[in-house]
Parts: structure tokens; C-alpha cells; sequence
């Protein structure tokens, strides 16, 4: 069942009037007809309806409401991924996965080895770009919010912005000790904001790492092997998904 999140204004006396842009998705790109079912989602409420098509205006789509439930799909406690800028069309693969895997927030941060160097000027389409793939990947998974894709960072400011978290962690190659990773992720609690680290393709620096560790972040191991940018975000991700559920 296709998902669309909506404000709490959109609810109307057993009804739900969906506006915007998923009007030309509802009748365009997906074809869908009076009669057929759809979930909003209203992301200030923590609610979600199911509700049945009921007619196609201009500029609007009308739908009844068949029930109502709280919205459960969120984790227990934040997630924040500080995510190295990649090459390429990898940040958009991240951040789909990085959605469906339950994080909170994404922190796009331009560490030293960074391969692409986005200039400034770029930054609020590429931001914005990435905010509409974060909606995208939060309606197909089910989520109850949209998670925000932050501005770029500097490695000292996302270090800043993570200062006050609950958990801070940053998997790195030369990091030993899967026993202690096991530990650090057994000792998880609901209600927790939890930051993770993730180099680009280059990896961090070892000054980076020296900085994050006077900072307070925890260096871990993802496993013996070397894996790329976007398996290591996905891998910690999972990892952190499956401790806290």
C-alpha cells in the first residue's frame, strides 16, 4: 500500500484531503483510481490512516478514512549518520538505505581524503536533491518521519554537532577488537542519541581519527575486511538496526 505523509490540517471530519505534489504522483505516475487504498502519515502526530480514494479534484485527492493507528516504526532510540561525501551517485544509494534502515538524521561531512570537494554554490540543490530521495526512501519503507539531510559539515564541526550524543562511534580499518564492538552495541538503550562515523572512499585520516578520539568517539571494527563507503554505512547501520530491535 502506497504511503504519503501529510500535515495535521489535512484531516477533515472523517476525511483526508492530500494536496502538493503526490497529487500528480497519485494520478499520474501511479495511476490510481477512486476506490483503491493508500496510508497517510502525519509526521507532527505520530499517526497513520488507512484510507480509500474517494475522488480526484484539480489540484487535490480526496480520501475517506477507513482507521486509524499510531505510526510504530520508528527506533527506539536516534541515529545519526556522519557520512564521508562520496563520489559519484553513492550518497544517494546511502541515504536510500540509511532511511530504510531506521536513521534519524544524515550528516553529509567533508573529511580530508574526500574525493569530490562540493563547492558551496551546489550545496542547496544537492541538499535538496537529497532531501526529496530521504521523503522517497521514508514512503516506500513505511516510516513514521522523513529524516533530515543536514548541510555539509567540516570533520571539526560534525564532531561539534555529535558532541553531546549519547554514543559516538567510528569504524575504522585498523581498529581491533570485534568483542568490544559486540559489547558497545549489547549496551545500547532506548531513548539514546547515537552518532556513527563513516569515511569516504579514502578512509579517515589517521589525524581525523586521533581528533574524533580526543573528542570522545570510540573507534570500532566492522569485521576483518576493507569494506567501500557505502557497505560500511549500510553494515554499521544494519548492525545498530538489529541491537536496538
Amino acid at each position: 500500500m502506497y504511503q504519503f505523509f501529510i500535515e495535521p490540517s489535512a484531516v477533515r471530519d472523517g476525511h483526508i484531503v492530500i494536496m502538493g505534489t503526490d497529487v500528480n504522483h497519485i494520478k499520474n505516475v501511479l495511476r490510481m483510481r477512486a476506490g483503491e487504498r493508500i496510508t497517510a502519515v502525519s509526521e507532527a502526530e505520530g499517526k497513520k490512516w488507512i484510507c480509500e480514494i474517494r475522488e480526484f479534484k484539480e489540484n487535490s485527492v480526496c480520501c475517506d478514512i477507513l482507521s486509524a493507528e499510531e505510526a510504530d516504526t520508528e527506533l527506539p532510540a536516534k541515529v545519526f549518520l556522519f557520512q564521508g561525501f562520496p563520489k559519484g551517485d553513492k550518497m544517494e544509494l546511502i541515504l536510500q538505505k540509511a532511511v530504510e534502515l531506521g536513521c534519524f538524521e544524515i550528516i553529509p561531512v567533508a573529511c580530508r581524503r574526500c574525493v569530490v570537494k562540493l563547492e558551496e554554490k551546489k550545496q542547496k540543490s544537492k541538499v535538496q536533491r537529497w532531501q526529496s530521495i530521504s521523503e522517497a526512501a521514508a514512503k516506500q519503507s513505511g516510516r513514521r518521519i522523513i529524516p533530515r539531510v543536514h548541510e555539509v559539515m567540516r570533520f571539526s564541526q560534525a564532531l561539534s554537532y555529535a558532541a553531546d550524543m549519547d554514543v559516538r562511534l567510528i569504524p575504522y580499518e585498523r581498529a581491533e577488537g570485534m568483542a568490544e564492538t559486540k559489547r558497545l552495541l549489547g549496551e545500547l538503550k532506548p531513548g539514546q542519541k547515537i552518532a556513527v562515523f563513516i569515511g569516504p572512499e579514502g578512509g579517515f585520516e589517521e589525524a581525523e581519527i586521533e581528533e574524533a578520539k580526543n573528542a570522545g568517539v570510540i573507534p570500532v571494527t566492522l569485521g576483518r575486511r576493507i569494506l567501500r563507503t557505502e557497505t560500511a554505512a549500510i553494515t554499521a547501520l544494519s548492525w545498530l538496526m538489529y541491537a536496538l530491535e
